[in-house]
């Protein structure tokens, strides 16, 4: 059952990146929704690679639809902020499949999605009217679960992909933009493009406010806002780190004996003062 929290959630949500920027560290988590809340974070994005790696899967809805929801129903309950849910593409290719990943998210606690226009990782996408129809089943499922407000940030894989001639991938986000636009969603997420050019382009031509993923490498945060961007994820980034430093750590202590890769680690106290007692 939907509750004014949860409206109010949405709504929130949807402000913070209409009224300033909205830099999300993604979760994967319960755990690790507290620790990116503890850093200060205003929301919680999911990653559906870092939710998949938890899980001992890899990457690529390899998940199905109840286990997703109960990893975001988890993050939700462990954090007083809005939940964004990574929903891959919606786990299945139709409208129906999309409604039921959204009941199922709405239901587990989530403000927010992503859905993506991918067939399958690499490609093909769905052409634009078959996804605009993807985001009107969404639309229309989050207002008969009873929350209206659920942010859907439309992604385009595109350039993530390198999806046709790359002197027409601009045009075809643009008009990938404008379908989305119409079918009801409130975000276009371009994974893929960081050059700040064909940003500043992009975001001058389209009415909806444009998420990028950034990571080592990318411009910063301050450069992507000059460019017009409003939304900026992290992505698999911080579980890849993390899943990085396990392997780094357990390598270092059983074939050298010492523990220098853990040294940095916070305080035990800090970390486990920061989830709530029951």
């Amino acid at each position: 059952m939907v509750t004014e929290g949860q409206r109010a959630k949405a709504q929130k949500l949807r402000s913070l990146y209409t009224d300033e920027v909205l830099v999300l560290p993604n979760a994967w988590d319960a755990g690790s929704a507290v620790m990116v809340a503890a850093g200060g974070a205003q929301a919680v994005a999911t990653t559906s690679a870092g939710v998949s790696w938890a899980l001992g899967r890899p990457d690529g809805e390899n998940l199905a639809r109840d286990e997703m929801a109960s990893v975001i129903a988890r993050i939700a309950a462990a954090v007083d902020l809005p939940v964004s849910a990574d929903v891959e593409g919606g786990y299945g290719p139709e409208p129906a499949d999309v409604a039921a990943t959204v009941r199922a998210v709405v239901e587990a606690g989530a403000a927010g999605i992503n859905l993506e226009d991918s067939l399958a990782p690499g490609g093909p996408l769905h052409d634009p009217e078959a996804q605009a129809a993807r985001i009107r089943a969404a639309r229309a499922a989050a207002a008969d679960a009873g929350l209206p407000e659920l942010v859907i940030n439309a992604r385009t894989d595109v350039y993530l992909f390198g999806i046709g001639p790359e002197d027409g991938r601009l045009g075809d986000v643009l008009a990938r933009a404008a379908s989305y636009a119409d079918a009801g969603a409130d975000s276009l997420f371009v994974p893929g493009l960081l050059d700040l050019a064909t940003l500043t382009t992009l975001t001058s031509r389209t009415a909806l406010p444009v998420n990028v993923m950034a990571g080592p490498g990318a411009p910063s945060v301050s450069e992507l806002t000059a460019a017009g961007v409003r939304r900026v994820s992290l992505g698999q980034a911080i579980s890849q780190a993390a899943y990085t430093l396990a392997r780094q750590a357990a390598a270092e202590v059983l074939t050298k004996g010492t523990y220098d890769t853990v040294a940095d680690a916070d305080p035990f106290g800090d970390i486990n003062g920061a989830f709530p007692a029951l």
